[in-house]
């Protein structure tokens, strides 16, 4: 016969698995999506979310990664901050604007009576970044890293002057409208030392290490001067963003190193010269004050000599 006591204890048992068994009704579900489709990556930093730079200067679906919180308690707060990126709580319409200047990197948004929450991120850099959700103290991080604009600036790195007969290694970057490095960007170099000139197409590296940038060698002439023209293609002016640089130049002037080593030669030859005739004056003129002062020595030794002998005479004291 089963007792009561074995009959209460099978009966608590069941009723604590079914409430074990129960799903949460607070349970959240926090949802990745660029553009309306479901994002790729975004949960560890080696990993992040891809999306574009707003270069038009307006954020919009297409630029941000939305975070959707759903299944929250009504009067939730929902907290986030950003690293490296921004943070909005909507994204640009046709009658409300939100441009690359705006956003913070903290954002808290309070449900009210709703259950879900919206936010919006998005980056100007190329650099990882990253967003930690907090919900009711548990935090999630995701990370995303923005990917360059079209082609904005264009910059030419050279030497002011070079030796002739040499060969310079010169270097262009790009960058877009936020200054990131563009990789991949067609630039056009045109090298000219007055007689000749020679034109060259160069696309910029996209590898980590010289990503946005790419060098060439410039064959230095015998005389003049060399002039180096890049230009490109760029974006078109946007009011509010950086302006397009599109071409830049540089003149190298030609240094003949012989000529100028003779130069510098001959001018430590006379300068030797120079310092010789100084230390043959200065001897001079040190011998003829020894001899002045030998001279006044033997004049103060007399007179001394004179007055000593008529001191002993007239019985005064004499010197010494």
């Amino acid at each position: 016969m089963i007792s009561l006591k074995k009959i209460a204890l099978v009966s608590a048992a069941a009723l604590t698995s079914t409430v074990l068994l129960v799903p949460s009704a607070n349970a959240n579900i926090l949802t990745l999506t660029v553009n309306g489709s479901a994002a790729t990556g975004g949960t560890a930093a080696t990993a992040p979310v891809a999306l574009p730079v707003p270069a038009d200067n307006s954020v919009d679906l297409a630029d941000a990664l939305k975070i959707a919180v759903t299944g929250l308690d009504t009067g939730t707060v929902v907290t986030a901050v950003a690293t490296n990126a921004t943070l909005v709580p909507a994204v640009a319409t046709s009658t409300a604007p939100v441009t690359a200047s705006s956003g913070t990197a903290s954002l808290s948004i309070s449900t009210g009576t709703g259950t879900t929450a919206d936010i919006f991120v998005y980056t100007k850099t190329t650099a990882v970044g990253s967003v930690a959700v907090t919900i009711r103290g548990n935090t999630t991080t995701y990370y995303v890293q923005g990917t360059a604009g079209a082609l904005n600036a264009i910059a030419l790195t050279a030497p002011d002057s070079a030796a002739a007969g040499s060969t310079q290694s010169l270097k262009v970057t790009g960058y877009d409208v936020f200054g990131n490095l563009k990789g991949g960007a067609s630039i056009n170099a045109v090298v000219s030392n007055g007689s000749t000139a020679s034109a060259t197409t160069l696309t910029t590296d996209t590898v980590t290490a010289t990503n946005g940038t790419k060098t060439f060698d410039v064959a230095i002439p015998a005389a003049g001067q060399v002039t180096v023209i890049v230009y490109a293609t760029v974006a078109t002016a946007i009011a509010g963003m950086s302006t397009p640089v599109g071409s830049v130049s540089k003149n190298i002037a030609i240094r003949d190193l012989a000529g100028e080593l003779a130069a510098v030669q001959a001018a430590l030859a006379a300068e030797k010269i120079g310092r010789a005739a100084d230390k043959a004056a200065y001897d001079s003129a040190t011998a003829t004050a020894t001899k002045q002062i030998a001279d006044l020595n033997a004049a103060i030794a007399s007179l001394k000599a004179l007055y000593n002998k008529l001191a002993k005479k007239y019985k005064l004291k004499t010197i010494k």
